[in-house]
């Protein structure tokens, strides 16, 4: 039996720092049916701090101190509301929002994903029912819990040529690779922007290499790449997800300003680009969302090292600011409706398996 398609708000702040990324789409969890206003809500550089201090930590071992949880809900609520005054819409026009939170610690070897943000306080500010905790059964039955993305891509790639890559580069890479329609690959690829973004904190106090700028002006330490990618990662057979720590700055601390931020450019792409190998046919075309695609060193470095069109996901009509965030809102569908969102492919759980936590809105109030 069909079901019609509801509205739904998406909410992705994940490992990055940069604040909550709001999208309104409307579905039925299978297809998308239309994609509506998007945003992002920064953080402030001293809310941005509080976050990467308590990174690494177990929030149900050691509670975020100063209302931090409620905070960032909180930012996340204005998120929703900002969102719907764009839209012309009210919260009653909305279905469900998915609710992603903030990664503090992704530990799937040890059976441990953790998100933090109050889904009950979300509801209750919002007036809308939110699905969270989507990661967590994955983990619970043996899955990486990561990434969660893929089924998304797959729906809105439909019609495009495949085999068809979709390299995601936010704090942590991953990839989807695309055939037929239940032919579904996916994985992380090793560190997204955020090893550049924490370089560039240390080294210039700015949050990120703007316009790929700092990397252009350097040169890549070409022993120290190698060395970076002898990481035991890169040869693991997916499935395989990434903590926003596995990796660090402190390989790169002799270096320039500028050498460093294009070796870890470098780094970037080539981790990207050893993902590859384990397709089982090589992709056709490579699209490219996140923030990574706004850096012009990363994107030629991987038309270099691949061979093939590599584009920003733009070219085919999504929008790479607000795709993780639309994500979401396309999971907490098929979350209500019982559909799978992760599977064997995508993080290695034994079958494809729904998840998710709905809080109610009538219940929070």
């Amino acid at each position: 039996m069909s079901h019609p398609p509801v509205l739904a708000v998406g909410l992705m702040s994940g490992t990055s720092m940069d604040g909550v990324d709001a999208a309104l789409i409307e579905t039925d969890g299978e297809r998308v049916a239309w994609t509506g206003p998007a945003l992002t809500l920064p953080y402030d550089p001293a809310f941005r701090e509080e976050l990467r201090a308590i990174l690494g930590q177990d929030p149900l071992i050691r509670p975020p101190a100063g209302g931090l949880v409620e905070r960032l809900t909180a930012r996340h609520a204005e998120a929703v509301s900002v969102l719907l005054a764009a839209a012309g819409r009210a919260p009653a026009d909305i279905s469900v929002i998915g609710f992603h939170g903030h990664t503090v610690l992704h530990r799937p070897d040890l059976g441990v994903t953790r998100q933090i943000g109050d889904a009950a306080q979300l509801a209750l500010e919002t007036g809308i029912d939110v699905v969270c905790d989507l990661r967590v059964e994955d983990v619970r039955r043996g899955g990486e819990g990561a990434p969660l993305v893929p089924v998304y891509h797959r729906a809105l790639a439909a019609g495009l040529e495949r085999p068809l890559a979709v390299l995601n580069l936010g704090g942590v890479g991953n990839v989807t690779w695309i055939s037929g329609a239940d032919d579904l690959l996916a994985f992380d690829t090793g560190p997204g922007n955020a090893l550049l973004d924490d370089w560039m904190l240390a080294c210039t106090g700015l949050a990120m290499d703007r316009d790929g700028a700092l990397a252009a002006g350097g040169t890549v330490d070409e022993m120290l790449l190698k060395q970076l990618m002898r990481n035991d990662f890169f040869d693991k057979s997916p499935p395989k997800s990434l903590d926003r720590r596995d990796f660090g700055i402190e390989a790169v601390a002799g270096l320039s300003a500028a050498n460093g931020a294009a070796t870890l450019a470098a780094f970037t792409v080539h981790a990207a680009a050893r993902a590859a190998s384990f397709f089982p046919r090589p992709a056709k075309r490579w699209l490219v969302t996140g923030g990574g695609r706004r850096n012009p060193v990363i994107m030629r470095g991987l038309r270099n090292l691949l061979r093939l069109p590599v584009d920003p996901v733009e070219a085919v009509g999504w929008d790479g600011d607000a795709l993780e965030a639309q994500a979401f809102a396309f999971l907490a569908v098929r979350s209500q409706r019982g559909l799978p969102i992760t599977f064997p492919g995508t993080t290695g759980v034994s079958e494809p398996l729904t998840g998710g936590r709905t809080c109610r809105a009538a219940e929070a109030a």
